[in-house]
C-alpha cells in the first residue's frame, strides 16, 4: 500500500479532505509557485520554503497543492494526503471538478519562478535548478500508479494546450498549461522521469554512494521527517556526540538534532557560529551518514 503521506515531506495537515474520482486515470500535475516576477537583465531572490509553507497554511489554503517542493534543497511540505483533492486548480462550476478528476490527482509545486537567484546562482528554468528531491518525488506520485508520461507532451516552454479529451481518458503527467478550466501557462519545464533503481545481475541493488550526499543547510529545518536525518541521528550516538532527550521520532530534525550536531562540529574543532547545530557540507562529509 503506497504511503499517503511522504515519508520525505514535513506534515502540514489542513484538514478539509474530499475524495477524488476513481472512475479516472490517475494524474500528477506540475506546478511552480510563480511568486515574483523576474528577468534576465532583473533576477531576485527565490521566496524562502518557509514562507511559501506558510502561505499555504494560513491565507494561501484555497490555493493549496498536495505538495510543496524546493528544488533547490530537496525539501518538501505536504498539506493533503494523496487519497484527498488538493485545491491548486481552478475549478469552475458545473465543470469537470479538476481538483478530483482522477483516481488521484496529486498536485505539486516547485518554488520556483523564471529567472530566480538562490545561492548566488540564477536559473532561467526550473531544469537548471539543482531538482533536489526529485527521484524520491517521482518514486512516490509513481507508488499512487500515475504512468511516467505526459499525455499532453512534457512542457518546454511556457505556452498552453489543453484537450478536455485527453484530460478526462489518460492518466499521467500534466502540466498546469494542460488543465482545462485553467488559463496558466506553467511550470515552463519540469525534470525527466528517474528510472527506477537498476538491479545487479544477482537481483541485489546496483551500486550507490556509501555515503549520504550533504543536502544543504535549508534541509535542517524543525519538523523536517526524513530517513536522512535517523541515519545522522545515529552517527551521532555513535560518535559519543549524543545530546538528545529522547529516543522518539528519530527521524524528525528537532532540538536534540541541533544540540548534538553542534557536540559534533565542536569535536571537529569549531567554535561560535561554526559550531551553531546547522550540518554544513565540511562537517556532514566527515559524519559519514550511511546512504539511506
Amino acid at each position: 500500500m503506497p504511503e499517503i503521506w511522504m515519508s520525505q515531506a514535513i506534515k502540514a495537515d489542513l484538514g478539509d479532505h474530499a475524495p477524488c474520482d476513481p472512475a479516472l486515470p490517475p494524474k500528477a500535475i506540475a506546478h511552480i509557485t510563480a511568486d515574483r516576477n523576474a528577468t534576465a537583465e532583473a533576477p531576485q531572490d527565490l521566496v524562502s520554503f518557509a514562507r511559501l509553507q506558510n502561505f499555504f497554511t494560513h491565507s494561501g489554503k484555497s490555493l493549496a497543492p498536495h505538495i510543496l517542493w524546493d528544488p533547490f534543497t530537496g525539501a518538501f511540505a505536504q498539506f493533503f494526503p494523496a487519497t484527498s483533492r488538493s485545491k491548486a486548480l481552478s475549478d469552475a462550476p458545473g465543470g469537470t471538478r479538476t481538483n478530483r478528476a482522477g483516481e488521484v490527482v496529486l498536485q505539486i509545486e516547485a518554488l520556483f519562478f523564471p529567472h530566480c537567484r538562490a545561492d548566488g546562482r540564477v536559473c532561467a528554468a526550473l531544469t537548471d535548478t539543482p531538482c533536489k528531491g526529485w527521484s524520491e518525488l517521482n518514486a512516490w506520485i509513481r507508488s499512487w500508479g500515475v504512468p511516467d508520461t505526459w499525455p499532453m507532451g512534457r512542457p518546454t516552454n511556457f505556452v498552453s494546450a489543453r484537450s478536455p479529451d485527453v484530460w478526462s481518458s489518460r492518466g499521467g503527467w500534466y502540466a498546469h498549461a494542460h488543465v482545462p478550466e485553467n488559463n496558466h501557462v506553467d511550470p515552463g519545464s519540469w525534470p525527466a522521469f528517474v528510472q527506477e533503481q537498476p538491479r545487479k545481475p544477482g537481483g541485489g541493488p546496483a551500486d550507490r554512494p556509501e555515503f549520504e550526499p550533504f543536502p544543504g543547510p535549508s534541509f535542517f529545518q524543525a519538523g523536517r521527517r526524513s530517513p536522512i536525518i535517523a541515519a545522522m541521528h545515529r552517527r551521532l550516538v555513535a560518535e559519543d556526540c549524543d545530546r538528545y532527550q529522547s529516543s522518539s521520532n528519530i527521524a524528525v530534525w528537532g532540538a536534540g538534532d541541533a544540540r548534538s550536531y553542534a557536540a559534533w562540529q565542536k569535536k571537529l574543532g569549531h567554535s561560535g557560529s561554526a559550531a551553531n547545530g546547522i550540518p554544513g557540507e565540511a562537517s556532514w562529509d566527515r559524519l559519514r551518514v550511511p546512504n539511506v
